[in-house]
């Protein structure tokens, strides 16, 4: 296998991992929401504007799609991730608008090791999405898989 710098045993409980940045367009916004969340609010500026949401807005779906991708770029592609067995709770607290800049980060709030497989650990993470104004935008909280260090063949 080859070694992964993240592994099971590299995640503290209380330990606080910054996901960085990304800037929000509106033709990201507009590509998505065609493929994948074709309402009104996520496809035009006027109809944006004359909903609830105040202008065009991402569908919670690619805010969550884009929360991943920072999640990935952190540090998930350079461990021992082995998925997750699902999400115990999402909320989609603020619209986010185009031209706006998230902010992500993550805290650890337990890890155990399987009872049936000890050689996978689950690790669970609260997730953060804050916009520009240090507005809370997107909150995840859900469990992730990793192999301990000795399965994934990962150097100490």
């Amino acid at each position: 296998m080859t070694a992964k710098p993240w592994a099971y045993e590299d995640f503290v409980e209380g330990a606080l991992f910054e996901l960085g940045s990304k800037q929000v367009s509106a033709a990201e916004i507009i590509e998505f929401a065609s493929e994948f969340d074709a309402q009104p609010m996520h496809l035009d500026e006027e109809a944006g504007k004359a909903s609830i949401l105040g202008g065009l807005s991402a569908s919670g779906w690619h805010t969550s799609a884009m929360f991943m991708r920072m999640l990935c770029d952190a540090f998930l592609l350079d461990s021992t991730c082995q998925g997750s067995p699902g999400v115990d709770q999402v909320k989609w607290k603020k619209p986010v608008l185009a031209g706006d800049t998230l902010t992500g980060s993550l805290v650890v709030l337990t890890k155990r090791l399987s009872r049936s497989k000890p050689q996978l650990g689950f690790v669970t993470m609260r997730s953060e999405l804050l916009n520009q104004r240090g507005e809370s935008v997107f909150e995840l909280e859900n469990s992730v898989m990793f192999l301990t260090r000795d399965a994934a063949g990962s150097p100490a």
